[in-house]
């Protein structure tokens, strides 16, 4: 199976993607440091590394798909093209895809959340506030079915077991 967690940065999707994929001893990539180890390694930040992290993501992906192995995605997939790289893989490697989308409805939950995590991956950048309002713009219209999590109304522990519950 192939589990695609998806939402804006600070809404939770990577503390629930690590604590699932652990639960499930699944592998569990996640594009933002991905990026951040392209940018490391020399790769000019100007550059499509944000396209270039998901191709990575998405390689490694089907190379666990192949040995049978559960994958949980860790990614905004915000837009349709980060989507339909998903599908596309999932339907090539004949696995189940299931979307998890993470959300925190309570703007001023959300916003402390950025303003107090700072530069939460090492050689990332610190996402701000304004960075999650454009990308809330930028959000393309969901056609597929998936599991919403609501993080600014529910603890962690209910939600990993809504998420379990969904790709059981």
């Amino acid at each position: 199976m192939l589990i695609a967690f998806c939402g804006l940065p600070g809404a939770g999707k990577s503390t629930l993607a690590r604590t699932l994929g652990r639960s499930l001893r699944a592998p569990v990539l996640s594009v933002d440091p991905i990026e951040a180890a392209l940018w490391h390694a020399g790769i000019d930040p100007n550059q499509p590394t944000g396209l270039a992290a998901y191709v990575v993501a998405e390689t490694l992906a089907e190379q666990q798909l192949e040995l049978g192995l559960t994958v949980v995605i860790d990614a905004a997939n915000y837009v349709e093209p980060g989507r339909q790289m998903w599908r596309d893989l999932a339907a090539r490697q004949r696995v189940k895809l299931r979307w998890i989308e993470v959300v925190c409805t309570v703007d001023a939950v959300h916003r402390a959340r950025i303003e107090a995590r700072g530069v939460n991956i090492p050689g990332f950048y610190a996402v701000s506030w304004s960075d999650v309002l454009r990308r809330r713009t930028e959000t393309d219209p969901w056609v597929d079915d998936r599991l919403v999590l609501d993080t600014a109304v529910a603890d962690d522990h209910s939600l990993l077991a809504l998420a379990a519950a969904y790709v059981a």
